[in-house]
């Protein structure tokens, strides 16, 4: 057997796995850690203490480390190493290594909480940090501290900081490998102009094969990027020369990943996306050309959707791709970067679990009993922003009850491979009886698209963002043998295999003839599991959507169902200015709503004051979240106007109220008491104070009325005495009354809004003898005297009468004796008679 570098600590690490519970092993990349580690495993680990558990980032991987293993002891996958990956197992009771896909651990252990017959788990290329390894490694690490304290735990990873997890398991002991690798040169191609991404990458494999040795691995961040590349290299004639353009990437179908790792005779290009970093070894790689971005699916906890976004790899990562260029030979990494960008990338790539959809991690930790994923060991606890997003998700799919706990239809859930949406889509298949559409519509949306979105036709067509569509075609290849065009024949393959899996899974045999589907059935199915996807036309829209989670988005190719007025957005990505694009979705009608998420619809009565038309307008929404399924109008109670009036008068500041004479001398008195007698209690009466409690003042007056008309009709002044008690009106008819009697034996009113001070307007002539200016509030506050010549126009403002008499009367008399010859002027004021008449005739 090869020697590999890893071989120089597999004594200390056999050692250190028999004394300790928890190890961590840090080698480089190339080592040789995945396919050497668990074999050597198996000389201290007897079959009868139980199997080891492998856990590997992706299914290609998974299968190819079985593969290499077997391949090593000489035996068919199956016997001593084994694998179970989604949908696909090769094991049987010889098996004693069996390597999983994280979906698969995580179910393992649900199922089986005690891990019976597994003697270790291993979690290789931990440093990817997908949420389902976090999860994983947190269940096992619970598994381990609750119940098996003998169960054994395997950490390996590449570029990791590996302290903290250490830390994180119970200061496990780190076992390094220095690894041996061979030189690669480092070669920084800037960019020339503006160029796109894949035109360069062509001309980097060009320059490549011309410089360089052996097979070229490119990384392009993902599909889009590998096919127009590979469009560009048939071009160029590379397949005349013997060379091989291989793709790999996640959605391309399994064989055809297995034969781009494959060595061959040919010398061959792989254009990969980042599922080339890790795990995976492709044969005879000399050349590695890395672009130094990658694609991550990143999950928007405002809007509920998940955005797929190009962003700058890690230098971890960076350093993963360069490495695959020295395993066998020295080698050369072409950087489509500037060494100052390298410079600046990040130290490592951010853990899934700090940005992506926590839903399925959260039905997973409360069906293994724990209420707050934050009680297990995280190495990154999930943000409870993103938390609280999934929680509503699993309460509105029923999976949770309102206070999160575990529903049966949670559990049942639970226990099938897929995301809850569609887990939920299946069990409610079954209820429906209709398992030939539950498991279709499960399979096509799991797997990848059996639509190929490529030329000009899908761009102006409904039907290919339209699940039904995809349904058809389905059913056509199965019943027909053909199908459309636009259908991808392999993906076909695997849906209808996924699709036959999961109804073996639910103990359901699929009817052998083709079940046409029916549109109505499919919109029950997918309202059950996607309820805050509900979309309704835009008003004046013909593309525009506002969906139940409050988001707006729009179809991202127009046609026939763009006329829908109602639909479910199944497949909604990031857009501009942040509005979605809907990819793929089914139209539903108003009653299949109704029917299906009855218990989802809210009431909402909606009161407002219409200010235009100057009354309570009060509108019954029917909603489904932000959407309003139907709206009318109705008879509010008086409980329900009261506060939208209340609120009306306070907007208008006072304004919409009849704020005649009597409110407005009322007001002013009480405010001059507050004023002039701080040491009692009186009330607040100025505007702002009186809009601030209109609930105590003026509500009993205005609790029926709903129009601006009857809200003027209110009688305010008494409104505002009868919060006056009978001590406080005694007192201010005392102390600020309303009248005062002057020497003429006038009744004559005080003004207490015209001025900061009471005006008491008289005439001149009712005021003979009278010395002392008159006051109010006890005395402590001056009247201002107004005093009015015989036809009413005031001759002077004074607040010392005495002064007056004294003083300027003299010269108001001489100007106003001629002009009012008939009314009194003495030259001794003190001493006549106070009169508001004209002398008798004759004198």
């Amino acid at each position: 057997m090869k020697l590999l570098p890893i071989d120089e600590i597999i004594p200390e690490l056999l050692n250190t796995v028999q004394t300790h519970s928890n190890i961590l092993l840090h080698a480089p990349p190339g080592a040789g850690k995945t396919t050497r580690v668990p074999l050597t495993l198996l000389d201290i680990i007897p079959p009868e203490a139980g199997r080891i558990l492998m856990l590997e980032p992706r299914r290609l991987a998974a299968v190819s480390a079985a593969r290499w293993m077997s391949s090593c002891l000489e035996e068919e996958v199956g016997e001593t190493v084994g694998y179970s990956i989604r949908f696909d197992s090769k094991t049987t009771s010889r098996t004693r290594i069996e390597v999983v896909t994280e979906g698969v651990l995580t179910r393992r252990i649900q199922h089986d909480p005690l891990l019976e017959g597994v003697a270790m788990v291993i979690f290789d290329e931990f440093h990817e940090r997908s949420i389902q390894a976090d999860l994983g490694l947190a269940l096992c690490l619970d598994v381990q501290r609750q119940v098996r304290g003998d169960l054994k735990i395997l950490v390996m990873s590449a570029t990791l900081d590996v302290e903290p997890l250490a830390r994180l398991m119970d200061n496990a002991p780190i076992v390094s490998s220095p690894g041996r690798s061979y030189p690669v040169e480092e070669i920084y191609l800037e960019e020339p102009g503006h160029s796109r991404l894949p035109q360069r990458m062509a001309s980097a494999i060009q320059l490549a094969l011309r410089e360089n040795q052996g097979d070229i691995l490119c990384f392009l961040p993902g599909a889009g990027e590998i096919k127009s590349c590979s469009v560009l290299l048939d071009a160029a004639g590379l397949s005349e020369k013997g060379i091989q353009v291989h793709q790999l990437y996640g959605d391309l179908p399994f064989d055809q990943q297995q034969r781009a790792i494959q060595s061959g005779k040919n010398r061959k290009i792989v254009l990969a996306t980042s599922i080339a970093e890790t795990s995976l070894t492709i044969e005879g790689v000399r050349v590695v050309i890395d672009c130094g971005l990658s694609r991550r699916m990143r999950h928007d906890q405002a809007s509920g959707m998940n955005r797929l976004v190009t962003v700058r790899e890690s230098k971890a990562s960076a350093e993963q791709r360069k490495g695959r260029a020295g395993r066998v030979a020295p080698g050369v990494c072409y950087r489509l970067f500037s060494q100052h960008t390298y410079s600046a990338m990040t130290a490592h790539t951010p853990a899934e679990i700090m940005d992506m959809d926590l839903s399925p991690l959260l039905l997973e930790v409360t069906t293994w009993g724990i209420s707050d994923p934050c009680l297990l060991t995280w190495l990154d606890p999930p943000p409870e922003v993103a938390l609280t997003v999934a929680r509503k998700l699993l309460i509105e799919l029923n999976a949770l009850d309102s206070r999160g706990g575990l529903t049966s239809l949670g559990r049942s859930m639970a226990g099938l491979p897929l995301h809850p949406r569609l887990s939920c889509l299946l069990v409610r298949s079954q209820e429906l009886n209709l398992p030939q559409i539950g498991c279709d519509l499960a399979a096509l949306l799991s797997e990848r698209d059996i639509v190929r979105r490529s030329g000009p036709d899908h761009l102006n067509s409904g039907r290919f963002v339209d699940v039904v569509f995809r349904l058809e075609l389905l059913h056509d290849w199965r019943s027909k043998g053909r199908c459309d065009a636009v259908a991808d024949i392999s993906a076909l393959k695997a849906v209808d295999r996924i699709s036959t899996l999961l109804a073996r899974l639910q103990k359901t045999t699929l009817k052998t003839k083709p079940v046409v589907p029916d549109i109505l059935m499919v919109a029950r199915l997918l309202a059950s599991s996607y309820p805050d996807r509900i979309a309704r036309l835009r008003d004046g829209a013909t593309d525009r959507y506002l969906l139940a989670n409050g988001r707006g988005a729009r179809l991202a190719a127009q046609g026939t169902i763009s006329i829908s007025p109602l639909l479910i957005a199944i497949l909604v990505g990031g857009g501009e200015q942040g509005e979605g694009v809907i990819y793929l979705s089914a139209e539903i009608t108003e009653e299949t709503i109704r029917e299906e998420l009855a218990g989802q619809i809210e009431k909402h009565d909606n009161i407002i004051w219409d200010q235009r038309e100057g009354r309570v307008v009060a509108q019954r929404d029917e909603c489904i979240g932000s959407l309003i399924l139907s709206s009318r109008t109705f008879m509010p109670t008086t409980e329900q106007q009261l506060p939208v009036v209340l609120k009306a008068v306070a907007d208008s500041s006072l304004n919409l109220l009849t704020r005649d004479e009597a409110f407005l001398q009322l007001q002013a008195r009480v405010m001059l008491m507050r004023s002039a007698f701080k040491e009692l209690d009186w009330p607040d009466y100025s505007d702002n104070a009186l809009i601030d409690t209109l609930g105590n003042w003026l509500a009993p007056y205005i609790r029926n009325a709903t129009t601006s008309r009857q809200i003027s009709a209110i009688n305010t002044a008494a409104a505002l005495l009868n919060q006056l008690d009978y001590r406080q009106r005694q007192e201010l008819d005392l102390l600020a009354p309303t009248h005062l009697v002057v020497p003429s034996g006038s009744k004559i009113r005080i003004d207490y809004c015209t001025s900061d001070q009471p005006v008491l307007s008289v005439k001149l002539q009712e005021l003979f003898g009278l010395a002392e200016t008159p006051t109010v509030a006890g005395g402590r506050m001056a009247v201002l005297l107004y005093l009015l010549s015989p036809a009413g126009r005031p001759l002077q403002v004074t607040q010392d009468l005495k002064g007056f008499w004294d003083g300027s009367y003299h010269q108001v008399k001489k100007e106003m004796k001629g002009r009012y010859p008939k009314h009194p002027w003495p030259d001794d004021p003190w001493t006549a008679l106070p009169t508001r008449r004209a002398k008798p005739k004759g004198t």
